[in-house]
């Protein structure tokens, strides 16, 4: 495995962006596009008595009103995966499902034909939120190994506290648009998706059309975070292209996305953990309690996966329960399951830390581990202790007084420095792709996966450019594209550590299969003079790939359309991504307004293939966790089960002078086992740990310990 560090190239699509160059589904405008627009339900459960549409029928442009009955019957259950999501129905599961789709020339016109119906319904009781009378309480598995509860029943010192992380959406500027387009028995749909694959076949199911006539196209995108996977309206979208013969486009608003698209889950995390009088962790208990669907489907037990392998935990017991309200399906977001579950777990090592008279980072370092606690499995690689020693370096964290309240700024500001760990699987999904390089100077690299703004464009340019001899600035990469190669749903941090080792093969097999070609001819000029010189239009090769403990069946799923992963803890050895994150928190003697004036964040993954996004993700990580710690709450109505921020002008998000100094670090070290290319995942870790290092750093400033997130002024007066 090659260690050479890769350069600080530019992003390759860097300048289409700028210059609008770069479309965008919502860009999308067709000949004869006709406009979309969803009617909301206005109760949170029930279900439609009456639909009167002859309104909306009257306003000038509107074509026509898709209701419930202009869908199919949804297909049966089948126990080969969930079922496609459902289009339009009576039945009424939550506050701002939507009812009808009302289809006209212009978008003024489908926005006024949707505004004049008026729905009747029987509505019935509910639960919208965690302390609503009628949620239901439905226990989830344990995750459990040695014997925690008796480990701490002989702890020299112990901690158990609740800790609460709320409802949050995740906002990109960029929403959930579709523009769909039938024409000669074939589907095509452009969407702002990270699943172009899944899309497809969720679409053909709830429509029961031959999947091979369903393609979708999600080449560029901005932005997703977990939400844009798959949607209800696209099925509702292809339907009207279908029933009307003509391209239908769907942007949806933001306010009707809060209420449709998945959200991340209001938890409540119990911890309680102890130390032996040496300060190593002997036990932990971790109770999960978190809000959902009837029928959602986001695993409680995820919270404790990376939490059991942040440190040397001889015993734990993970235990945890859904919260069943009367609300659309929660889902992932930056971060996913660890992002709340280290905001509890690393404050509490915190308190631990400070319980025990340790220095928080010597605390850490005591509790490293080269092996997964729970399997025994070797780590694959682990340079947290690494991230944790540069970041306390660049930091000064040696001038650090540990007693809280005792540093102040020049102002009479409070000072508070604060530290935590992050961690994150890292995943792989296998990989087909294809790549083509001609004697006119062009080269297409076709591969599974979605270009989200992380820049797996440009760490797949990185490879192909480094190790083959081509034109850079006509170099083609074809994504999230159903008809360019099957594809992945892009998540989790596993598209870059799953593309880059098949760009790597590709480059390889094609300098080979060049060699046999030339036949010991020397030929001068790139690939593309050497083609030309011979007389060879073009050269073409495919490779495949697979994670770690799969086989060809997992190829075989991708190219079916289905889920493919494999997960972080592979047949022998695990594999995670890590982070270490200090930072300082100014609190405003007075007004005890909190400000964030510099961060220093170092993460472990792997070999970084492109550092100039690479850095990019650790400031976006860094900056989302400091907005889930100071600023992002959701709130919900309980009187009528809706959302009442559901716009950026009542959202709390971060702006300009929020943020301080960021001072990023990338550990660069290739993991050996994980894949050939020895990167891992970089885009989930970079934000776990940040909400614990604010809530950290504020009791270091105060002598408070702040267990609520968002952290705001009325928790510090």
């Amino acid at each position: 495995m090659s260690t050479t560090a890769f350069p600080n190239r530019a992003r390759v699509d860097a300048l289409a962006k700028v210059r609008g160059e770069a479309k965008f589904a919502a860009d999308l405008v067709l000949p004869r596009t006709l406009y979309a627009m969803t009617v909301p339900a206005t109760i949170a459960k029930g279900s439609l008595s009456s639909l009167p549409v002859e309104a909306a029928l009257r306003v000038p442009g509107v074509v026509r009103v898709l209701t419930p009955e202009d869908f199919p019957a949804p297909p049966p259950y089948s126990e080969d995966g969930p079922p496609p999501p459902p289009t339009l129905e009576t039945i009424i599961a939550y506050r701002g499902q939507p009812v009808a789709l009302v289809i006209a020339e212009t978008l003024e016109a489908a926005i006024e034909g949707a505004e004049v119906i008026r729905p009747t319904y029987v509505a019935e009781a509910f639960a919208c939120v965690m302390e609503s009378a009628g949620a239901q309480r439905q226990p989830a598995d344990e995750v459990a190994f040695g014997d925690a509860p008796a480990a701490l029943s002989g702890a020299a010192a112990t901690v158990e506290s609740t800790y609460d992380s709320p409802t949050q959406h995740h906002n990109p500027l960029e929403l959930i648009a579709t523009v769909a387009v039938w024409e000669d028995g074939a589907l095509l749909i452009h969407e702002s998706t990270q699943a172009s694959s899944l899309v497809k076949g969720a679409v053909a199911g709830a429509l029961r059309l031959d999947p091979a006539r369903v393609h979708v196209r999600g080449a560029t995108m901005g932005g997703s975070f977990g939400q844009k996977a798959v949607q209800r309206q696209t099925a509702l979208v292809a339907r009207a292209a279908i029933l009307t013969g003509r391209p239908v486009k769907l942007v949806q608003p933001r306010a009707q996305i809060f209420h449709t698209a998945t959200y991340r889950a209001r938890t409540r995390h119990q911890i309680r953990i102890g130390a032996d009088a040496d300060g190593k962790i002997v036990g932990v208990q971790h109770h999960v309690e978190q809000e959902q669907s009837p029928n959602g489907y986001f695993a409680v037990s995820e919270y404790h996966r990376d939490v059991i392998r942040m440190y040397g935990i001889r015993n734990y017991l993970g235990t945890g329960a859904d919260i069943r309200l009367d609300r659309q399906d929660s889902g992932y977001m930056r971060g996913t399951h660890p992002q709340p579950a280290f905001f509890a777990f690393e404050s509490a090592i915190d308190e631990l830390a400070h319980k025990t008279n340790r220095d928080p980072v010597e605390f850490r370092l005591a509790n490293d581990t080269r092996v997964d606690p729970q399997n025994g499995h070797p780590l694959s690689s682990r340079f947290l202790n690494e991230c944790l020693r540069e970041g306390a370096r660049r930091f000064g964290w040696s001038r650090r007084s540990p007693v809280p309240g005792s540093m102040t700024a020049s102002d009479g500001s409070l000072v508070g420095w604060g530290m935590a760990c992050g961690i994150y699987q890292s995943a792989t999904t296998p990989a087909i792709a294809t790549l083509r390089i001609d004697a006119r100077g062009h080269t297409r690299f076709a591969i599974s996966g979605h270009e989200m703004g992380q820049g797996m464009r440009t760490a797949i340019a990185s490879v192909l450019i480094q190790d083959l001899d081509i034109d850079p600035e006509r170099l083609e990469i074809a994504l999230g594209d159903t008809r360019a190669a099957p594809q992945h749903m892009t998540a989790g941090s596993w598209g870059t550590n799953s593309v880059v080792p098949a760009a790597m093969q590709a480059a390889q097999r094609m300098r080979a299969a060049v060699a046999d070609l030339l036949d010991g001819r020397q030929v001068s000029g790139n690939l593309h003079r050497k083609l030309a010189s011979i007389r060879r239009p073009f050269l073409q090769v495919e490779v495949t790939t697979v994670g770690p403990g799969q086989d060809q069946a997992a190829l075989e799923t991708l190219r079916q359309g289905g889920f493919a992963v494999a997960e972080a803890v592979y047949p022998e050895f695990s594999t995670f991504s890590y982070s270490a994150h200090f930072l300082e928190v100014r609190i405003e003697p007075r007004t005890r307004r909190i400000r964030v004036p510099r961060v220093v964040s170092i993460a472990d993954c792997g070999r970084v293939i492109s550092p100039r996004t690479a850095h990019s993700q650790v400031y976006g990580g860094v900056i989302w966790g400091l907005s889930h710690a100071l600023r992002e709450a959701t709130e919900i109505d309980p009187r009528y089960g809706g959302y009442l921020n559901e716009d950026l002008a009542d959202y709390v998000v971060p702006v300009n002078a929020d943020i301080g100094e960021i001072e990023i670090g990338l550990i660069d070290q290739p993991d050996p086992l994980a894949n050939p290319a020895g990167v891992k995942g970089l885009g989930q870790v970079s934000m776990v740990g940040i909400s614990a290092a604010v809530a950290n750093a504020v009791f270091h400033a105060t002598g408070r310990r702040i267990r609520e997130l968002p952290i705001r002024i009325e928790h510090l007066l």
